[in-house]
């Protein structure tokens, strides 16, 4: 039996990171009939699902990052890759069979992929790491919206500068390229179009030297470096701006450190396979030594990487007589396809696409308990919006039933829990409640939608039972929390990086009765942006109080808590 379970764990290859790297890799090596599964913590599609248009990609005229790897995504599962949304935490390189530790539990494997990518460079001038969040940011797509009407500095001159300049006079007043380097480093195509932008001016041979202000950004300083000159720029008391930084990425190499050799700037060395120096770990995509960095690359790197480590899982197949099977379905399904296109054929909306209800029928299936989705309701449009969704989810499962109450009835009614020291009455809301009326710590504030949609599914999924596996110390940790803690994770529903804090924070908020984790999409609720000062998401607030910006795991969010 023990041998058993361990094969349920076993695969050929497993491939840390979803991005385009990691997805071709599965698709190539699903297609050839190895056991796969693709790791990946934050969101399938890596970097470039923030990028709103690709058109740089071969045989496709443009398209949205998002739906260029969601494509890649559907394309390896059709072919039977896995995919688990975990956190990697250790890779153990034995000679033959190697152990990938995760935030859900330990998998045996023949080889590992290593295509974790890269994440945005800080720079390191004065202020910067104190206004983070506070109009200092790094991602366009996540909180351009922030600064709508407002002045805004992009500092770099590479492809993503030029490239989100651009995206951002959708909100801004005004955009000023400071480029440290006599002109743009990137395609002249791409440069061409920040400098033809009306709403755009671009200053080189600058470095910035500080930003400052009160709760927000009102002052920045830029020296000239041929000549100099120092250029200051103030906004009056009670306004703001605001600075992205473009500065290029730092590879994720921190699991492959001292196990594989890594150049000076942290990227990893692989031989003409894209094998490291250890032997059985691939790296393609980002994280390597190479030239450049675009998607088109990293698909490369991915399918050369996996043609090679399918030559290696088939030596190692021949080596240890062990060979991986892929695992049939359970035959566990929600509702039967037909039946749920009965129901929404007539007068259905059909909210939810058939990727969707694939996910949802995966998910609900598992659910090992009922729960209550209780509406709290206002007369908004917003509130018509949450009622519609949160009926029609709960339409296909009998473990998900729907109550209502409205306005100040339902400000009135906050459930009577432990949990509740300070939980927000802004509306609408849908609390997640237990079969018995218990509060479970979980509430979304306006639509769960976006990239909101898959964390509060897996919220529903860990308020329901055990939910998703975790490693006994992180448990134990969980259960340490003693002090009533309320967490408020503020959100774009257009953030890649959010789902991450959101997951963490309800995960911990499941599993212990002193925790609560509601999520407020920011858009419908301005007047915690302004309270909090918030300018960049995700943004964390525990008991009202303390502020933390940027994507946490599990054990950040534990110490954070436990801090006085």
């Amino acid at each position: 039996m023990a041998m058993e379970n361990n094969m349920k764990n076993f695969y050929d290859v497993v491939i840390v990171g979803g991005g385009p790297a990691g997805l071709t890799a599965a698709i190539y090596l699903a297609r050839a009939k190895y056991r796969v599964v693709v790791v990946e913590k934050e969101t399938f599609g890596g970097q470039i699902t923030i990028t709103s248009e690709v058109v740089n990609y071969p045989g496709v005229k443009k398209t949205s990052g998002t739906e260029l790897t969601e494509n890649m995504r559907k394309q390896a599962e059709s072919f039977g890759a896995e995919f688990m949304l975990a956190e990697v935490t250790e890779i153990l390189p034995e000679e033959d069979i190697k152990t990938v530790k995760t935030s859900r539990g330990e998998m045996k494997c023949f080889g590992v992929l290593l295509a974790t990518g890269a994440h945005p460079r800080t720079i390191g001038f004065d202020g910067e790491e104190k206004f983070k969040g506070h109009g200092v940011a790094y991602c366009a797509t996540c909180d351009g919206e922030f600064f709508t009407g407002k002045e805004i500095f992009v500092i770099g001159g590479g492809f993503a500068a030029a490239e989100e300049s651009v995206f951002l006079t959708k909100y801004a007043k005004h955009v000023t390229i400071l480029i440290r380097e006599s002109d743009f480093t990137c395609a002249k195509s791409v440069a061409d179009e920040a400098r033809k932008n009306d709403k755009i001016t671009v200053i080189t041979e600058v470095e910035v030297e500080k930003v400052d202000g009160e709760d927000s950004l009102n002052y920045i300083r830029y020296r000239h470096l041929d000549t100099g000159e120092i250029t200051e720029y103030r906004v009056e008391e009670g306004d703001t701006f605001g600075v992205f930084v473009f500065a290029g990425y730092e590879p994720a190499t921190e699991l492959i450190k001292g196990i594989a050799e890594l150049d000076k700037g942290g990227y990893v060395i692989t031989d003409n396979r894209l094998m490291t120096s250890q032997k059985g770990i691939f790296a393609a995509g980002d994280v390597c030594v190479k030239a450049l960095r675009q998607v088109a690359t990293a698909v490369g790197d991915g399918a050369l990487a996996a043609t090679e480590m399918e030559k290696y899982a088939a030596e190692m197949q021949e080596k240890t007589g062990i060979h991986p099977v892929m695992p049939e379905s359970d035959g566990k399904t929600l509702k039967d396809k037909d039946e749920i296109g009965k129901e929404k054929s007539g007068n259905e909306t059909g909210l939810f696409s058939e990727d969707m209800l694939e996910q949802l029928n995966v998910v609900f299936s598992k659910l090992e308990a009922p729960l209550i989705l209780s509406l709290k309701l206002d007369n908004s449009s917003v509130s018509e919006e949450l009622k519609e969704y949160i009926h029609e989810l709960a339409k296909l499962t009998d473990r998900l039933t729907v109550e209502e109450t409205y306005g100040e009835e339902s400000k009135a009614k906050n459930t009577d829990s432990k949990k509740r020291i300070g939980a927000g009455s802004e509306l609408p809301c849908v609390e997640v409640l237990r079969e018995n009326g218990e509060y479970t710590g979980l509430a979304f504030h306006g639509v769960p939608g976006g990239h909101e949609f898959t964390s509060f599914i897996l919220g529903l999924y860990n308020a329901a039972g055990k939910g998703q596996a975790l490693d006994d110390n992180t448990a134990e940790e969980i259960d340490k929390i003693s002090e009533k803690t309320d967490m408020k994770i503020l959100v774009s529903l257009s953030c890649t990086m959010c789902p991450e804090l959101v997951t963490a924070a309800q995960k911990i908020a499941s599993m212990n009765e002193l925790v609560s984790a509601e999520v407020y999409d920011l858009n419908h609720f301005p007047e915690l942006r302004d309270k909090y000062k918030v300018m960049s998401v995700p943004c964390l607030v525990i008991n009202n109080d303390r502020t933390y910006f940027g994507k946490k795991n599990i054990s950040q969010l534990i110490d954070i808590i436990n801090k006085n």
